[in-house]
């Protein structure tokens, strides 16, 4: 999908599944809304540079959490153009404290590297993005740091993880807390009073029925707050998912031996599961290989999701 004028001069940028969506805005001097994924930063240079804008010339990365899909190009950018960038006060203080936990990089074993956070956001905020300002809301649940921004002459809401079309991000509560699933139902509730024309997600294509998408999502967390499993079981799907897409291909007699490795699979599987590891592992394998979003050939696993 080609970059999408939403404003005057600031553009949307649809990427795939483990990338996240971003924004450039070519106002005098540029700015940015999050920059991607690190691993695939060589595209997110191209796309930045098919609008015309130099990264050398960058002012501003406007951050909208800190998981490494949506900061993946700051360093690489601040090294460059000696940029400020900013994050909601929580995440500017998981940079500051290089907690790389908090920001689920190590959890997940994630790619990402730490910049100078150089400006701390609250709710309530105005920023400006080029001549546009956004207000600032504070919108907790699948990140601690989790902001959306809301532009309300034109009724347009950058939505970033917290409000998707048809899904929901997953919610992790051996890093954001047993609350996750309440705080994302209070940011819900928070967002839902706006008025909003036009929706930008982290994830996937622009929508407009904002209110259908606020009930879908409060419907999923209710069945999440009804029934944890269903939770742990988006999670377990989910992120097996990025992992192959992380790592291209993996061999298929030592993936789940890798899952076992990190942290972020044994503690769900302990969580939801009664560390029924093997079992889970087999169920969700059945499961994504079944729907075609994972594929074997030749001894190896890998996914046909776009990244």
């Amino acid at each position: 999908m080609q970059a999408m004028e939403i404003l005057e001069n600031l553009f949307f940028i649809e990427r795939g599944y483990l990338n996240g969506n971003h924004f450039v805005c070519r106002s005098d001097p540029p700015v940015l809304i999050d920059s991607a994924y690190g691993g695939d930063f060589a595209e997110t240079r191209r796309r930045i540079s098919d609008l015309g804008v130099d990264l050398s010339d960058v002012r501003t990365i406007v951050n909208t959490h800190c998981h490494c899909d949506h900061i993946g190009g700051n360093r690489a950018i601040q090294e460059q153009s000696g940029c400020d960038i900013a994050l909601h006060r929580i995440g500017k203080h998981f940079i500051d404290t290089r907690n790389d936990w908090a920001t689920w990089w190590r959890y997940y074993h994630q790619e990402a590297d730490f910049f100078d956070c150089t400006t701390a956001l609250d709710d309530g905020d105005v920023i400006s993005v080029g001549p546009h300002p956004f207000q600032v809301i504070h919108t907790p649940g699948h990140s601690a740091d989790g902001v959306v921004l809301y532009h309300p002459g034109e009724k347009l809401l950058i939505s970033s993880d917290t409000l998707w079309e048809a899904d929901m991000a997953v919610m992790t509560e051996r890093v954001e807390g047993s609350t996750a699933a309440l705080d994302m139902m209070a940011s819900l509730e928070a967002i839902e009073a706006l008025d909003v024309r036009r929706v930008y997600p982290g994830h996937g294509r622009p929508f407009t029925d904002f209110n259908g998408a606020v009930e879908r999502a409060k419907a999923r967390v209710r069945r999440y707050l009804d029934d944890r499993s269903a939770m742990g079981g988006d999670l377990l799907k989910k992120i097996t998912v990025y992992t192959l897409l992380m790592r291209s291909s993996v061999a298929e007699d030592r993936f789940f031996d890798r899952l076992m490795d990190t942290w972020w699979f044994r503690e769900t599987v302990d969580l939801y599961f009664d560390g029924r590891y093997r079992e889970k592992y087999d169920h969700v394998m059945a499961q994504l290989t079944g729907r075609g979003i994972v594929r074997r050939d030749g001894g190896r696993l890998s996914t046909g999701v776009k990244p």
